[in-house]
C-alpha cells in the first residue's frame, strides 16, 4: 500500500484546492491516476475496471443521437476529431439492437474513444419502449460492442437482480443515474438509495426552478464526491451554471449536445461552447466566476465577449449567464457560489442598489448599478459602467467639452449618458415621451429639458438613442427624418446592427455611432474593475460583431424555413 497525496479536482469550500492523502494500491501501467480512478481501485475488482482505472475521463460528454443507426454512427464519425467522449443514446432508435455492430465497428476502429451506451425508458424520462429485462440485454450488448460505460436508472436498476448487474460491471463501468425532471430536492436522500446497488458511477440529474438549486446541488457535488464517483448537474436554463460549474464542485464531467437542434436534456449546452466559449477543461479551484444577471438573459452577448476578454488576457476565470427571476435568488446564488464580479442588467439595475455594501459616485447619481464586484470579506461593491460607454467612444470623435447633445429618454441608460456627458462639460438636452422622468432628470443633473416641436429648429453635435425604440426590429425609430439634424447619431440599441434611425441617419449626412460600441467600452470598464487588467478591445468588438453576424444568420435561415 501506498500513500497517494493529490490536489482536489473539484470545488473545495470557499473554491480553494484541498490536499486528501488516500491509501491506495498503484499499479504499474498507470502513467495518470485521478481521484476517480483511485476510488475506482480500492472498488471491489472486476476484469472491465481493472482496465478502465488508468483513464482520466475528459470534462464534456457528447450526446449523440439518430433516427436510425447509419446516421447515429455517421454523427459519431463527425465528432470524434474533436470529441473523445461520447454517449450513444440508443433509445432514441426504433429497434435500438440494430445499432451495435456499428458501434462496434465504431469503437475498433476509434480505441481512443471513450463510449457511454444509454437506452433510457420511457418511464424514466428516455424513448425506449422495452421492458427492464430488454434494456438490460441492450446495454449487456452494447458493452460487448465497445462501450466502456453504460448508463442505467435506479428505477431499472431496482428491477434487476443482482447478479445480472455484477455481470454487466465485469464489461463495463456502471454509470446508476436518477432524473428529477420537477425539481432540485431530497438529494441526500435519492443517494442514500443509489449507493445501495453497487455502481461506479452515481449520476443524479435535476431541475433548477432558481438559481438557488444550483447551489444545492454543488454543495452536495462538494460533499459527496470524496466517497462517492459522482455526476451531477440541473437541468433548465436556471441550471446552465451547473453545467459549467459542476465539474468545480466533484462532478466527474458533464453532458452537451451536438448541436442547439438536438440536445437530449432542457437547457443543455452544445459541446463547442462548452470548450470554446466557456473553457470547462481549464476551469479549475482556482478559478474565478464571473456573471451577467438578468430576466430574461438567454441571449446576452455579455458571456462570449467577456470570455474572450479573460482568455486574451490569461485571467484564470469564467463568465456565465444568470436567469434570476427575482433579485432575492440572484443575491442568494452570488454570496453562496460565490461570484468575484457580476454584471447587472434588466430589470435589476436600479433594485439591487440598496443591496449593496457601497457604491461609486455614478451608482449613487444615476441610482442604477450594472457592475458588482463581490471582495474576499463577502461585502458587495457597486459601479456603473454604462457612462463611460457612452463617454469613451465620443471622445474618440469630438471634445466634449461645451458639445450640444441631445439625449432621447430618461430611463437607466439615459441617466447614465446625461451624467456621464455634464461631468466632461457637455450641454445637454433632455427629449421623453414623458414629462414627469424627463423633469426630474433634467433639474438634478442640470440639463436642459426639450419639446419635440423644437427639434426642427435646432442642431446638434450628437443625438444619442437611450431609448429601446428600434430593438429587435428595423421599422421603429424615436425620431423622423426632419428630426435628425446632428453630425453624429449615436444608438445604443446594437441589436439590429443597423436600425431605422441609423439608416435615416446615414441618409441626412450623419455619421453613425453604432450601440455595439456602447455595448463593448462598457463591458471594457467592467474588465478593468474585475481583473485591475486593460481590456482587449480589438478583440471584444471582433467577438461581438461575430456573434451579431450568426445571431443574424440564423434568424435569417429559421425565416427561410418559415416560408417554405
Amino acid at each position: 500500500m501506498v500513500k497517494v497525496t493529490l490536489v482536489s479536482d473539484r470545488l473545495g469550500q470557499g473554491f480553494f484546492p484541498q490536499k486528501t492523502s488516500i491509501p491506495c494500491c498503484i499499479y504499474n501501467y498507470a502513467p495518470v491516476i485521478s481521484r476517480h480512478s483511485i476510488k475506482q481501485m480500492t472498488a471491489a475488482p472486476n476484469q472491465f475496471v481493472a482496465r478502465f482505472r488508468p483513464l482520466r475521463l475528459p470534462r464534456v460528454c457528447v450526446a449523440v443521437t439518430g433516427t436510425d443507426p447509419v446516421e447515429m454512427v455517421e454523427k459519431a464519425e463527425a465528432l470524434v476529431r474533436d470529441n473523445t467522449f461520447l454517449e450513444f443514446r440508443l433509445d432514441y432508435l426504433p429497434r435500438p439492437a440494430l445499432a451495435l455492430p456499428r458501434i462496434k465497428q465504431f469503437t475498433e476502429y476509434h480505441p481512443h474513444v471513450s463510449a457511454i451506451g444509454t437506452c433510457r425508458r420511457v418511464a424514466n424520462g428516455g424513448k425506449f419502449r422495452g421492458s427492464v429485462a430488454s434494456e438490460l440485454d441492450i446495454l449487456t450488448k452494447a458493452a460487448a460492442a465497445g462501450c466502456q460505460l453504460v448508463d442505467m436508472e435506479l428505477q431499472s436498476a431496482v428491477r434487476c437482480k443482482r447478479a445480472q448487474l455484477e455481470r454487466l460491471r465485469t464489461r463495463a463501468a456502471l454509470i446508476l443515474s436518477y432524473h428529477d425532471f420537477r425539481g432540485t430536492k431530497k438529494l441526500e436522500e435519492t443517494l442514500e438509495k443509489m449507493v445501495a446497488v453497487p455502481a461506479d458511477f452515481y449520476k443524479i440529474v435535476t431541475t433548477a426552478t432558481t438559481l438557488h438549486d444550483n447551489v444545492v446541488m454543488m454543495k452536495f457535488l462538494e460533499k459527496n464526491s470524496d466517497r462517492h464517483s459522482m455526476i451531477g448537474l440541473c437541468m433548465g436554463e436556471q441550471g446552465f451554471i451547473s453545467r459549467v460549474l459542476g465539474v468545480r464542485a466533484g462532478s466527474a464531467f458533464t453532458f452537451a449536445a451536438v448541436s442547439e437542434d438536438e440536445k437530449t436534456a432542457p437547457g443543455q449546452v452544445t459541446a463547442q461552447e462548452l470548450r470554446s466559449t466557456y473553457r470547462i477543461e481549464q476551469v479549475d479551484p482556482a478559478t474565478r466566476v464571473y456573471a451577467v444577471a438578468g430576466d430574461p438573459v438567454a441571449h446576452s452577448l455579455s458571456p462570449p465577449i467577456m470570455n474572450a476578454a479573460l482568455r486574451r488576457e490569461t485571467v484564470n476565470g469564467v463568465y456565465v449567464a444568470l436567469h434570476a427571476k427575482t433579485l432575492k435568488d440572484l443575491l442568494t446564488c452570488v454570496r453562496e457560489i460565490p461570484i468575484h464580479g457580476l454584471s447587472i442588467t434588466m430589470p435589476y439595475k436600479e433594485a439591487i442598489v440598496s443591496h449593496l455594501d457601497n457604491t461609486d459616485a455614478h451608482t449613487t447619481k444615476i441610482g442604477a448599478c450594472n457592475t458588482v464586484v463581490r471582495a474576499q470579506d463577502g461585502k458587495l461593491y457597486g459601479f456603473n459602467t454604462d457612462a463611460a460607454g457612452v463617454v469613451r467612444p465620443l471622445q474618440q470623435r469630438i471634445s466634449l467639452e461645451q458639445a450640444k447633445i441631445l439625449v432621447l429618454g430618461a430611463g437607466g441608460a439615459a441617466r447614465a449618458a446625461v451624467y456621464g456627458l455634464k461631468e466632461r462639460g457637455a450641454e445637454v438636452y433632455i427629449l421623453n415621451r414623458t414629462l414627469g422622468p424627463a423633469q426630474k432628470l433634467a433639474r438634478s443633473a442640470r440639463a436642459r429639458l426639450l419639446k419635440r416641436a423644437d427639434l426642427k429648429k435646432m442642431t446638434f453635435d450628437v443625438i444619442i438613442n437611450a431609448t429601446s425604440v428600434g430593438m429587435g426590429n428595423t421599422r421603429e425609430s424615436p425620431l423622423n427624418e426632419n428630426e435628425i439634424k446632428t453630425r453624429y447619431l449615436f444608438d445604443m440599441v446594437y441589436d439590429p446592427p443597423e436600425t431605422r434611425l441609423m439608416k435615416m441617419a446615414k441618409a441626412a449626412g450623419a455619421e453613425v455611432i453604432p450601440g455595439i460600441e456602447m455595448f463593448v467600452q462598457q463591458a471594457a470598464r467592467q474588465f478593468e474593475i474585475w481583473t485591475g487588467k486593460p481590456a482587449p478591445l480589438d478583440e471584444m468588438l471582433l467577438v461581438v460583431n461575430r456573434a451579431l453576424e450568426e445571431r443574424a444568420a440564423a434568424k435569417n435561415a429559421a425565416n427561410e424555413l418559415k416560408k417554405r
